[in-house]
């Protein structure tokens, strides 16, 4: 009886399809055991994605379809997050202590890039998971301002540099070591060095993702980024222009040829709304991110507006999503972590941390 009463339980939970995973919670493994005891069915789903106020919205679509089985035992749904780290580029292994290094990239300057990877990164900080935010712009940080962060990071008793604090999220920047008017003259090899320095040498803790912000072009660092630090996914942000659009692909062909997941496309300013009469116009144009993304067989994650708010706040310091995090441009942005992280969660896992160490002892 026990067997039959988990078929129909399975069976209900098959009618359900996510739509950040695009499959069934039985399909994409989210499963984990069905169980009876005491007239109660124990029923446990793990997402590998944070979830935030989302678990709400998927137990009152999932208990619908539980509701409906007649004679089932009172129901116990148990719903929770855990994030694992993925598969890395070829020869490399993840690092033990962040299970995940998503790469921002655009391939062209000036598409908004870093405002996108600063709110995003805090965005995830606010749906639970632990974050660090990575400036990788050696030449031209632009971190520190959008969090309104400063100050010289001081160094813990391993002599690593303590990452600054800002909106939940652990940053560093060559823009904290620096000062701000000065700038950095400095060759390929050594910016190289520098990057995998604020890497390896910052104590970052424990982090489900590390956000890098990668400078425009595909040059020194992120040759560098691709060919010595773990990556599990990327991430292109572009505008619908057709100049940006080029870049952007340059970009995600980097990315395809070190063997690195693309995550999916972000179009950003696709849209400008008036303030004073609600009229929309796409000033870059309109579909090109679409067009791109379904070209190259990645998913269009979403787009995001033209808004001098968003402009406004990072100036002042302040990410937009932390200032009106129940406004409808954050609730664009959540949509989009979700998606960026729900999409990771499907690829495959590294399992390499977990393989226990042989040691040999002799007498």
């Amino acid at each position: 009886m026990t067997e039959v009463i988990k078929a129909r339980v399975r069976n209900a939970l098959s009618q359900y399809n996510d739509p950040y995973l695009q499959g069934t919670v039985l399909e994409t493994g989210v499963l984990k055991s069905i169980e009876i005891d005491d007239n109660i069915t124990h029923i446990k789903l793990e997402f590998g994605f944070p979830l935030g106020p989302y678990e709400k919205i998927i137990k009152s679509s999932l208990m619908p379809y539980l509701n409906a089985l007649p004679g089932l035992p009172k129901i116990e749904l148990n719903i929770t997050s855990r994030i694992r780290a993925h598969q890395v580029q070829s020869g490399l292994k993840p690092l033990s202590n962040i299970k995940n290094i998503i790469a921002v990239a655009s391939g062209k300057g000036g598409v908004g890039k870093s405002t996108t990877a600063v709110n995003l990164a805090v965005t995830l900080a606010q749906l639970g998971a632990q974050v660090g935010l990575l400036d990788a712009d050696i030449y031209g940080p632009s971190q520190p301002i959008m969090l309104g962060a400063s100050g010289r990071p001081a160094l813990n008793s391993d002599k690593k540099l303590i990452p600054v604090h800002a909106f939940g999220v652990k940053t560093m920047s060559i823009g904290y070591l620096v000062d701000e008017q000065s700038p950095v003259i400095w060759r390929g090899p050594m910016v190289s060095s520098t990057l995998q320095q604020l890497l390896n040498e910052t104590a970052w803790g424990e982090l489900d993702y590390l956000i890098v912000d990668l400078p425009p072009g595909t040059g020194d660092i992120q040759l560098t980024l691709a060919q010595k630090i773990p990556v599990s996914g990327a991430l292109i942000v572009t505008t619908p222009q057709d100049i940006a659009l080029c870049d952007a692909v340059k970009a995600l062909n980097m990315f395809k040829k070190v063997s690195v997941s693309v995550l999916g496309v972000i179009q950003n300013m696709s849209m400008h709304v008036c303030e004073r009469c609600g009229h929309q116009e796409a000033i870059f144009g309109s579909g090109g991110g679409d067009l791109m993304a379904k070209k190259h067989q990645v998913p269009l994650l979403g787009d995001l507006p033209l808004d001098t708010r968003i402009r406004t706040y990072s100036d002042e310091g302040q990410p937009l999503v932390a200032i009106e995090e129940s406004g409808e441009i954050a609730a664009m942005y959540r949509e989009i972590a979700r998606k960026l992280t729900a999409k990771l969660s499907l690829e495959p896992v590294d399992y390499s941390n977990n393989i226990p160490k042989i040691v040999v002892k002799t007498n």
